[in-house]
């Protein structure tokens, strides 16, 4: 069956942009210093859509295919290194349970008030972890990147700044690191802060207030990183309900003016889910009111993550409208978006230019 008229004509356009990405090489004009017009393109975990995420081919095609940042988000090790997986349970995104080495690691943990059985970043050392090899989060949604598991590594934090610069370099256009603070409570009550090990890793690369925005969803880690005056932005991540872990404010709360002004005291961005940004819901506004920036996540293609009426048939893991939607926003005025499709972002983002 061929695919209908809305969802061919996103196929055809991300096809043409990541064939590109993939085979050509860095041009004259691929070097000229980047200065993006319009929102900010944020590669969640990298290209999430394309490749097994926190991934180095992930990062790089999502740079390669537009993203103007990279975002890691960042658990420890037994020995205390920062590695990027989506959470510290590992067993949806790694090979780990393949391994009969590590059987015996298998355990149920309290994270964040919540119970969850698996195998977790804190029970092994970096070597340990760099045996194994990532694997697609959500295989039976994007069957298409689990042709690409088992090929990539578990990278540290330090290998995704290294990677960033040397990413820069090739394209000539300045790529930003965007990591997140994973469970951060979590990992202070078990004597592995992320905070102090972040704050060394950007102190020891001497990132700048271009290369590095640090990002959390609770306060107390995002107050803990601007005490060390690194001079860098901070993004307070906002979810839709309940509140930040061990946090006195729900996110409602927080989203109110009043929170708002909360957060401009200490941060630069607030990241709410998209959908707290539709009309006649005015969090948009009241944040720049507040001199927030604002960048909306989890900008996806499936239908399933679209809104009803950007869906285009009924498949739920075929591609809808996603175009439609970066142009709703866009026009809003969104300052960057987050996104698991980077290569459509960018491509969305040259209609704004006259």
């Amino acid at each position: 069956m061929s695919p209908s008229p809305g969802r061919r004509s996103i196929l055809l356009a991300t096809a043409a942009v990541t064939a590109a990405a993939a085979t050509t090489p860095a041009s004259a004009a691929d070097r000229r210093p980047h200065r993006p017009r319009g929102p900010v393109v944020i590669g969640h975990r990298g290209a999430a859509g394309w490749r097994p995420e926190h991934t180095a081919a992930a990062y790089t095609f999502g740079v390669r295919s537009g993203a103007d940042w990279i975002e890691p988000d960042l658990v420890p090790t037994k020995d205390h290194v920062l590695v990027v997986r989506h959470e510290n349970e590992i067993s949806g995104t790694t090979d780990v349970a393949r391994h009969p080495e590590f059987a015996g690691r298998r355990t149920t943990k309290t994270i964040d008030g919540k119970a969850v059985t698996g195998w977790f970043t804190e029970d092994f050392t970096l070597k340990e972890l760099k045996t194994l090899r990532a694997v697609e989060r959500l295989p039976l949604i994007r069957n298409r990147n689990t042709v690409f598991d088992g090929r990539q590594q578990v990278m540290t934090f330090q290998e995704v700044v290294d990677l960033a610069r040397a990413l820069s370099k090739e394209y000539g256009r300045r790529i930003a690191v965007f990591p997140e603070t994973k469970h951060p409570t979590y990992f202070r009550s078990i004597g592995l802060p992320l905070e102090p090990e972040l704050i060394r890793v950007i102190r020891r690369n001497r990132l700048t207030a271009r290369e590095c925005v640090v990002q959390s969803f609770e306060p107390s880690s995002l107050h803990r990183v601007a005490e060390a005056r690194l001079g860098l932005p901070l993004w307070q991540a906002l979810g839709t309900s309940g509140r930040p872990y061990g946090h006195g404010s729900t996110y409602k709360e927080m989203m109110t003016p009043a929170g708002l002004r909360e957060i401009a005291s200490y941060a630069d961005w607030i990241g709410p889910d998209k959908s707290s940004l539709v009309p006649p819901l005015t969090l948009l506004a009241d944040a720049h009111a507040a001199g927030l920036k604002v960048g909306a996540y989890t900008f996806r293609a499936e239908n399933q993550y679209l809104p009803a009426h950007y869906r285009r048939g009924t498949a739920p893991n075929d591609f809808g409208d996603a175009f439609a939607e970066y142009a709703f926003h866009y026009a809003q005025g969104v300052d960057a978006v987050v996104t698991d499709f980077p290569d459509i972002a960018a491509a969305a983002r040259e209609d704004l230019r006259p």
